[in-house]
């Protein structure tokens, strides 16, 4: 192995993808059982690697020297072989700057809260202190020391400015994980969690829901890899912006486009002819819902009521929503539902294609719209809610090809 990242699951991660956008050197992704570390670490059979979960703190005592960044934070993320002899360094502490910056928080004064006390708390603990932060503590469920507190404890930490996640609660698969919600925090002005898989993290759209500026880790992980990649290979300078190009990329390519509006608006055709433009896979959550049941919407709702279609479009959704980089359209009613939104929010920017009522196409087997009267009453109830939970609003009132190009900007 030349370059590469150990762990002990990685099934989640990307650093192949932005290590081969950095360099042609190869890179693999390395599991390691915690019994097999010593071992590896030993044969020193590597020029450069990555260290992630959870092993940042116990590669320590098999290294010969640590970098300043190392000794700082107390942690080890890089490891470079250097005629046998392994020194240790963090970037992790330069990756979550440059999150910061690109979220744009500022930790002048704050009083800054981390969930977690392992090595990626302890390298962003130092980088936020190293911006401005007054006080950092550390959030964790089995607290101790006298700068760590309870995490279920909230009160005990209630008038905090920052929040950040250095756990990996909220990361893929275990998508469900629920860190203490923003909304308990009255002084709180910026979120940022270190998980990047998903794309947006419970706890991040919890923070944006209420107003709070928050961002996923995912330009902390190109920052840190660039970094990485500099003492790797000392000799070769790597262009200035660089960072920020990779992370727009692996942005735009991971990122699911969800389509979402009212029946008859267009989203299946768009979303056909936005696949087309891109190569993407699309995804029908209407189509997947009658694949499953084995009978058309209209059988299901004569059989099981709305509310049956509700659970069924909602299983469809669940099962959808982890993947990344699709097309993904979705029924008329379904981000009326609140746990919906979430799950296609995670890896997915939500497009509302609005189209003028009179445009809508009306029946076409939807139960809900089966004439005009009913379609304009769905209409009012509805559109508020798609333009407030939509990230992005695109007219649909011209030709629908027109409307997918306008999207491709997104993908």
């Amino acid at each position: 192995m030349e370059y590469g990242l150990i762990g002990e699951r990685l099934g989640h991660s990307f650093s192949r993808e932005v290590h081969g956008m950095l360099s042609p050197d190869p890179y693999e992704l390395r599991e390691v059982a915690p019994g097999d570390l010593a071992s590896f670490l030993k044969a020193r059979d590597f020029k450069g690697i990555n260290v992630t979960i959870p092993y940042k703190q116990a590669v320590i005592p098999y290294l010969d020297s640590l970098s300043e960044s190392a000794l700082r934070t107390g942690a080890v993320n890089t490891i470079v072989n250097e005629n046998g002899r392994l020194t240790g360094h963090n970037t992790d502490y330069d990756g979550f700057i440059a999150l910061a910056r690109l979220a744009g928080i500022d930790f002048n004064g704050a009083d800054t809260v981390i969930f977690g006390a392992g090595g990626a708390a302890k390298a962003i603990a130092a980088a936020s202190l190293a911006m401005g932060a007054s006080r950092v503590r550390f959030a964790a469920r089995r607290p101790s020391g006298p700068d760590c507190v309870p995490i279920q404890d909230t009160g005990a930490y209630k008038d905090c400015n920052i929040l950040l996640n250095a756990t990996p609660v909220g990361m893929y698969p275990a998508l469900d994980g629920e860190l203490p919600s923003p909304s308990l925090f009255p002084e709180l002005r910026g979120v940022l969690d270190c998980v990047y898989n998903p794309l947006r993290t419970r706890l991040v759209l919890a923070a944006q829901a209420v107003g709070i500026p928050a961002e996923g880790g995912l330009m902390m992980l190109v920052a840190q890899a660039f970094r990485a990649r500099e003492l790797f290979r000392p000799d070769e300078e790597l262009p200035s912006g660089k960072a920020e190009e990779i992370y727009v990329k692996i942005l735009r390519s991971r990122r699911n486009i969800v389509l979402c509006g009212m029946p008859g608006s267009g989203k299946s055709t768009v979303g056909r002819i936005l696949a087309s433009l891109t190569g993407r896979r699309v995804v029908d959550t209407d189509e997947a819902v009658v694949l499953q049941a084995g009978m058309e919407i209209p059988e299901i709702f004569a059989r099981e009521g709305e509310q049956g279609f509700r659970r069924r479009e909602s299983a469809a959704i669940e099962s959808v929503a982890p993947e990344q980089g699709l097309i993904i359209s979705v029924g008329g009613g379904a981000v009326m539902f609140e746990e919906n939104v979430k799950r296609l929010k995670m890896n997915g920017l939500l497009v509302m294609l609005d189209r003028r009522p009179e445009l809508l196409e009306v029946g076409g087997g939807r139960p809900l719209s089966a004439d005009r009267a009913a379609l304009d009453a769905l209409y009012l109830k509805r559109v508020p809610v798609y333009r407030k939970v939509a990230d992005v609003i695109i007219e649909n009132n011209g030709p629908l090809e027109d409307a997918a190009e306008i999207i491709k900007q997104y993908a």
